[in-house]
């Protein structure tokens, strides 16, 4: 791999070098590297571009990484990867896309992620995306997310856009069994003219199902941002979406929180807040010697964390 494309490892899955245990690297629209481990195998598919992660039942403390990178402009990479969580397991997945352009030509990447988990496991899930370069040619990113949850399953999903992503479109949805839990921290940052937009749905059709949706967002010059949080109680459930965002300078931000209850005992909340950086927030870290820039920075960076 070259430079440009071990930076954008760095910035999306945090790797200087290649990771202990099981993982695979895609680097314009190809495996870079590869290694199953005991418990987790990883096998290519033979119907479409993209990977079969199967982890072991009863596999516990291990991790698998799959980040993407994109260095060539006019590179139009698909993917799509499904990820089979045995019984009783408990691991970390780091994903991640950053796209590097500098060249005149458009360049993207669309990942189709599909994740099953069978009862009593859990899953960590980290996804970052990030994209930069100097060239005319844009960026664009468009994830899916599909996530099947057994009895009792549970999954954190730590998903976020750093920074450089002229255009997203960011689609979630999960089916819910009886006392599955998810959980959903989803962080969006535009600047320019980017576009991003989010929908997340996600349905609980048994008793005991549970899930929590935050969704963070920072619009800065003439950007949008449109964010969807759709939760369905099939059953008797609970559910909280949550919607916070700042506006800055020229931008647009559109946030959506819908519930929908089927069920007598269904238990839904939904919050949702848009507004600026507060005067006061900026005035105590002035205080301190702070630019007001370098405030700014820093009252973004701990919202979006």
């Amino acid at each position: 791999m070259n430079e440009i494309e071990k930076s954008l490892l760095k910035q999306v899955a945090e790797l200087d070098a290649l990771p202990v245990g099981a993982y695979n690297i895609r680097a314009n629209g190809k495996s870079a590297a590869r290694n199953s481990s005991a418990n987790i195998e990883i096998v290519t598919k033979e119907d479409k571009p993209g990977i079969d992660i199967i982890i072991k039942p009863g596999t516990k403390n291990e991790s698998v990484h799959i980040p993407v990178v994109v260095s060539e402009s006019g590179l139009k990479d698909m993917v799509y990867n499904d990820f089979y969580i045995g019984e009783g397991a408990d691991v970390t997945i780091i994903a991640g896309c950053g796209i590097s352009n500098c060249g005149d030509e458009d360049s993207s990447h669309d990942g189709i992620h599909a994740f099953h988990l069978e009862k009593d496991s859990r899953v960590r899930y980290i996804e970052k995306h990030y994209g930069e370069g100097n060239g005319r040619g844009k960026r664009f990113m468009n994830p899916t997310t599909e996530v099947y949850m057994e009895e009792d399953s549970f999954m954190n999903m730590e998903t976020s856009q750093i920074a450089g992503i002229d255009d997203t479109e960011r689609i979630t949805v999960a089916r819910l069994k009886k006392g599955a839990s998810l959980t959903i921290h989803d962080s969006l940052m535009t600047t320019g003219q980017q576009n991003a937009v989010a929908k997340m749905t996600v349905d609980m059709d048994e008793e005991g199902a549970k899930a929590d949706i935050i969704s963070r967002g920072v619009a800065r010059d003439d950007s949008r941002q449109e964010v969807t949080i759709s939760l369905s109680g099939n059953a008797p459930c609970s559910g909280h979406a949550e919607c916070d965002s700042i506006i800055m300078d020229r931008g647009i931000i559109v946030a959506t929180p819908a519930l929908t209850a089927k069920h007598v005992d269904a238990q839904l909340i939904h919050e949702a807040a848009i507004g600026k950086i507060a005067g006061d927030q900026l005035m105590k870290l002035m205080s301190l010697g702070l630019s007001e820039a370098e405030a700014e920075e820093m009252i973004i960076k701990g919202f979006l964390s």
